[in-house]
């Protein structure tokens, strides 16, 4: 059995992995997050991500990014913790980190062949999305499971 751990790869690793599954004629699926507080939000969004495709990679936002998007006192869990908890979900195949506001680097690199985020987003607003259908690939959008989210989850801490 694979471990977790062994699914968290630099950029360099994650490129040549995935030149290599579409090489096999693997659809590979990209999303990405911070994912700071695992939920069934994040589990249910996952999953049906990586039912788009053969192979999922989730861009995993670094902690420097993460208090740049969600302010100083995030993220909960440091990186290595969030990485290591995706890694062991058995449809996640790779975690790679990316340290910029947006993954458009990073989905540039890769270039996957379905581009995924939440329904909260428009297909076309969606960052790389342009990258992706060029080469002719696609956008999906998935639907949240209502009332999921770490905000409120934090929010409901607090309270207690």
């Amino acid at each position: 059995m694979e471990k977790a751990a062994d699914k968290i790869k630099s950029l360099a690793e994650t490129k040549q992995i995935v030149l290599q599954w579409k090489k096999n004629g693997k659809k590979v699926v990209f999303t990405n997050g911070c994912f700071d507080i695992l939920h069934l939000g994040h589990v249910d969004y996952l999953e049906k991500a990586r039912g788009l495709g053969d192979k999922l990679v989730l861009g995993l936002n670094t902690d420097d990014s993460v208090s740049r998007f969600k302010g100083p006192f995030r993220p909960i869990q440091d990186q290595n913790s969030r990485a290591h908890i995706l890694a062991s979900l058995q449809f996640i195949d790779l975690v790679v980190f990316f340290n910029e506001d947006t993954p458009f680097d990073l989905i540039s690199a890769l270039v996957p062949d379905i581009l995924v985020k939440g329904s909260d987003y428009l297909a076309e607003n969606i960052v790389g999305a342009d990258v992706v259908k060029s080469n002719g690939g696609v956008v999906k959008t998935i639907e949240f499971v209502p009332g999921y989210s770490t905000t409120r989850i934090v929010e409901k801490i607090k309270k207690t």
